[in-house]
């Protein structure tokens, strides 16, 4: 019993007697040394805490509710950097890329082809440092499991031959295909054709693209005439620059053209704006920095929005001839064509020049076909005489 006190209290005994001989007593030693290691263990607990980025749809335009998920551009696991491409959305106007908010491991909560509503949530991403990549090196990412089940099930499918797939349309395909069917089936679509010399533009450009490359930085092409000569028709025949709303035709003030561009993943349309006060070079390097965005994907939906009149180009295709489908609500829509020296018969003499087909197409509930002709015509007098317009 008395051992058991004796050991108890053995602590106490020492504590006293250090501090009888004027030293700290060891329980105060180690209540010190606790304290002190205390602020450095929070600040290191600090430093450890995970950083979670929430990753949602974004707004895409005001008449776009909902957005398609297509390529998803670093898969779950991921190491990503700041700013890098990671999940391409497809909506009904424009795919929209977007991209890394910090660098990190990034996380799907979703698969491709789900449709969602604009604001949900997607995907997060784990803050943390990525290792910078030496020149001609590559930071090496973990293939994401689904990655490797899909790779090993198809290691395991036996070969055979594939009379036919199938592949999902995507949003863009899906609002096209809609357009024009609508626009077939609501217009009473008709096609009126000319043809035209262009011996006089390309003249034109022959003298004057190095000058006009050097002044403005930007090549002078067919494009700049074709929308300043639609301007001048537009102007002439108004109805052609109108569309129906219920039982009136509202006649619009501004001259906004539309240019049709092709991409991979089908036809988009963006706007030059105000091309009636537009010079021939403003409207050259607005066309190039559309094709620009339309090949790497980068269209943003008030890029596309509007137009009164649009303007397409098989030729560069090498198309002849074609019936252009009107771009709904727009009364009209002006196809080029591929350029062919071709004989014609000029004051009664054969001789050889290089012609286009024009086509334009229109809605007769709007315009008769003396109008349309008379357009046509116009735009063809202005492209024959470019020297009634103004490239400076």
């Amino acid at each position: 019993m008395s051992s058991s006190k004796s050991e108890k209290f053995t602590p106490q005994i020492l504590g006293f007697f250090d501090e009888v001989n004027g030293q700290r007593p060891f329980t105060s030693q180690k209540s010190t040394r606790d304290a002190s290691k205390l602020p450095e263990f929070e600040e290191e607990k600090t430093k450890t805490q995970v950083r979670m980025q929430e990753i949602k749809i974004p707004t895409l335009g005001e008449s776009i509710t909902e957005a398609t998920i297509g390529n998803l551009l670093k898969p779950s696991g991921s190491l990503v950097r700041e700013g890098e491409e990671i999940i391409e959305l497809e909506t009904e106007k424009v795919n929209q890329v977007l991209y890394s908010p910090a660098s990190g491991v990034i996380q799907w909560k979703v698969t491709g082809g789900e449709v969602l509503p604009i604001g949900s949530l997607i995907g997060t991403l784990e803050e943390k440092e990525v290792p910078q990549e030496k020149e001609g090196e590559k930071v090496a990412v973990a293939p994401s499991p689904a990655v490797e089940i899909k790779k090993e099930r198809e290691e395991k499918k036996p070969t055979e031959t594939l009379r036919e797939t199938r592949r999902p349309m995507s949003k863009i395909r899906q609002t096209i295909a809609s357009r024009m069917v609508t626009s077939l089936r609501e217009s009473a679509m008709l096609t009126t054709f000319n043809e035209v010399d262009m011996s006089a533009i390309i003249e034109l450009r022959t003298t004057q693209k190095d000058s006009f490359q050097k002044k403005y930085g930007v090549k002078l092409g067919f494009m700049s005439f074709f929308v300043k000569a639609v301007v001048q028709g537009l102007k002439d025949f108004p109805d052609l620059n109108s569309y129906i709303d219920q039982a009136e035709i509202v006649h619009r003030e501004y001259y906004d053209i539309g240019v049709a561009v092709g991409t991979e993943k089908g036809v988009v349309v963006p706007v030059i704006r105000h091309a009636d006060q537009r010079t021939f070079s403003e409207i050259e390097k607005e066309i190039e920095v559309f094709a620009d965005k339309a090949r790497k994907g980068g269209l943003a939906i008030g890029d596309l929005q509007g137009g009164s009149f649009t303007i397409t180009n098989g030729g560069i295709y090498g198309s002849l001839l074609s019936t252009p489908i009107i771009n709904p609500p727009q009364a009209g829509i002006l196809g080029m064509h591929k350029i062919i020296k071709r004989p014609i018969a000029i004051e009664d003499r054969v001789v050889i020049r290089p012609m286009m087909y024009l086509a334009l197409s229109y809605d007769h509930r709007i315009i008769d076909g003396k109008e349309a002709v008379s357009f046509l015509v116009r735009v063809k007098e202005v492209l024959e005489d470019p020297s009634r317009l103004s490239i400076d």
